[in-house]
């Protein structure tokens, strides 16, 4: 955006900064503010913030929510402070995300689960996939260990037993009887497109890309994870922040009966929540 350096531009910035500094979630210090800007991802997590939004607001705080379509942002506008807490990853993404970027965040609760699935436009169910079936995945290395470890529970390949599940690669694959090529160079949002074009032999596609494109995990995929994966999602903040009063309250609504309540009847299992 350009700036036109003028007196009465330049008083306005300054007003806008300060009204900026009251608004957010006060980890840096000073007074805490009662608005907490929250960046999610459409499905399912806007729409499970939006039901805490009143629960909030009759303690006196007021959540905004900042949707969005992919995973690099989300974690960018907290680092600047563009936004207070993110809801749209789980722990290893974060763990991976902090390690490769540098982020200082910390995790301030799970909230809850979203199976991964398979979905085939050809076969319905694992083991009609002929040899050398194609499988489709996403480019985030964070997710291929998930994905593996999914396949193996399914009895598709074997991975090397020294390596730690969350972290598997392709290349930890040591068994794989029906020769599967897997690809796993696209963006994770557009693996739908993916399937409904017909591409590949399968494709792992997140229930949050799912559900917002109108599939029903339960019922169109041909597999799903085990609703015990490790893969809990998350509210994440800036280091320090975890322990700020907005914050906390936020994780006590989503962790409440009447929003487990909601996750449940809304998505039937495709998103599962936990304690």
């Amino acid at each position: 955006m350009k700036k036109l350096v003028t007196g009465t531009l330049l008083a306005a910035l300054a007003l806008a900064g300060c009204g900026a500094e009251e608004s957010g979630s006060g980890g840096s210090g000073g007074e805490e503010s009662s608005t907490l800007k929250v960046g999610a991802s459409n499905v399912p997590h806007a729409e499970i913030l939006e039901q805490a939004q009143p629960i909030l607001e009759e303690q006196g705080i007021e959540l905004e929510i900042e949707t969005y379509q992919d995973y690099i942002f989300p974690n960018q506008d907290l680092e600047s402070g563009e936004i207070d807490a993110n809801y749209f990853q789980h722990v290893p993404y974060l763990e991976s995300q902090i390690a490769e970027n540098g982020y200082e965040f910390e995790n301030a609760g799970g909230i809850h689960i979203e199976p991964i699935g398979v979905y085939s436009q050809k076969y319905k169910s694992l083991e009609e996939l002929p040899e050398g079936a194609t499988i489709l995945m996403s480019s985030s290395v964070a997710d291929h260990g998930r994905i593996l470890s999914m396949l193996e529970a399914q009895g598709l390949i074997t991975l090397d037993e020294s390596v730690e599940k969350t972290t598997a690669e392709v290349s930890d694959i040591t068994d794989n009887p029906k020769n599967l090529q897997f690809e796993t160079d696209y963006e994770a949002a557009i693996l739908v497109q993916m399937y409904e074009q017909g591409e590949g032999d399968a494709v792992l596609i997140n229930s949050n890309y799912a559900i917002d494109a109108g599939l029903n995990p339960m019922e169109d995929s041909i597999a799903l994870e085990s609703s015990d994966s490790p893969y809990v999602n998350i509210i994440a903040v800036r280091k320090g922040d975890e322990d700020n009063e907005n914050v906390k309250a936020l994780v006590e609504v989503l962790k409440s009966d009447e929003i487990q309540d909601f996750i449940l009847e809304e998505w039937g299992g495709s998103v599962v929540p936990v304690d």
